[in-house]
């Protein structure tokens, strides 16, 4: 029992360390700040809240500097959504690359160092998992499928190298 919870926080420890290494050597982007004075706010309430069509007095028009400020705004959405698809991607094929390190590590250690090959291995495909879902994110289903594919590819593999010719032994 207590191998099997080594091979499982081994495991997870290595994913959170490819993910934490990402943050730390590739961090994420900032999402645009919302601009200051298109918020209004209700001297009852402390919080304050985005100008929108919802919210907004309609008889006060919106002035050409707001609008502008907005529109501003849309363009830094637009460009902040375009700039994370690319960090997903790279992102995702850095773990991707972590994950395949480590599965190779436990074909490697497999023989001789069963428990920490198993913690290697369960640690790839956390990994794995993880870079799937950082592949998601690119709203790019070419991207998606490919990286699912070679998922898929290198979990049959491995289960076969792992379990199959493991047992022919």
């Amino acid at each position: 029992m207590l191998k099997v919870l080594y091979v499982f926080f081994t495991g997870l420890l290595l994913a959170v360390f490819v993910g934490v290494g990402v943050a730390a050597f590739y961090p994420a982007l900032d999402f645009p700040e919302y601009p200051t004075s298109l918020e209004i706010r209700d001297p009852s309430v402390a919080e304050t809240y985005p100008t929108s069509l919802e919210i907004r007095d309609p008889s006060v028009a919106e002035t050409s500097e707001e609008r502008q400020m907005r529109l501003d705004y849309e363009q830094q959405i637009k460009q902040y959504e375009t700039d994370f698809n690319l960090y997903a991607r790279n992102a995702s094929l850095a773990v991707l690359g972590g994950a395949l390190i480590f599965m190779a590590i436990d074909l490697i250690l497999a023989e001789k160092y069963r428990v920490i090959g198993d913690g290697f291995l369960l640690g790839g495909l956390f990994t794995l998992l993880y870079s799937v879902i950082l592949g998601f994110q690119t709203e790019d289903n070419r991207y998606q499928f490919i990286l699912v594919s070679v998922g898929l590819v290198v979990a049959i593999i491995l289960g076969y190298l792992k379990f199959v010719k493991a047992e022919k032994k």
